[in-house]
């Protein structure tokens, strides 16, 4: 499965959720890992901005597409 941010399900902006559908892994376990590394010193707030920068969303299903007349 291609990694793209999810439009539903997701919490701030679907990184981890993206993460953890691409790789088979329990979004939770993603998201605390996540919540828990900004503990940690490093740059982990700004990797989180710049994937949710780079990783595209889920494409928009063409039947929830309004008709127009």
């Amino acid at each position: 499965m291609k990694l793209s941010r999810p439009r539903t399900g997701r919490v701030i902006a679907g990184v981890c959720a993206a993460v953890a559908r691409r790789f088979g892994w329990n979004v939770t376990v993603v998201r605390l890992l996540t919540v828990l590394s900004v503990f940690i010193p490093g740059p982990q707030v700004i990797i989180y901005i710049v994937l949710w920068i780079l990783i595209p969303q889920d494409n928009i299903p063409q039947d929830s597409i309004p008709q127009g007349s």
